[in-house]
């Protein structure tokens, strides 16, 4: 007896949520200052300096994967070092001020 096959469905609340914090709130409500953020990244990322950086945290990702509940975490003198996930992105606490170690 062959089992039946479901027609894979897509997730109806992909995609639709704009975030919660005041400038994501600003930018959907916002779609002419949104477009010009977009333009400003597409800059700014497409940038050679910008590139290399995400090379090199790529590289490092790539030749050293951590295993676990592991990130690596930017430290205060331009390092990458490995931190558990939940302390390297709860770093920028409540008044949100980074605290980089």
């Amino acid at each position: 007896m062959a089992t039946k096959k479901v027609p894979q469905r897509k997730n109806s609340k992909a995609g639709k949520s704009t975030g919660k914090s005041k400038s994501a709130k600003y930018f959907a409500s916002n779609p002419k200052a949104r477009r010009k953020k977009n333009k400003y990244n597409t800059e700014y990322h497409s940038t050679s300096e910008r590139k290399k950086y995400r090379a090199k945290l790529n590289k490092k990702t790539r030749s050293k994967p951590l295993k676990g509940n592991k990130d690596y975490s930017h430290a205060k003198d331009g390092s990458v070092k490995p931190e558990s996930r939940s302390k390297n992105r709860a770093r920028n606490g409540k008044n949100k001020r980074s605290t980089k170690r």
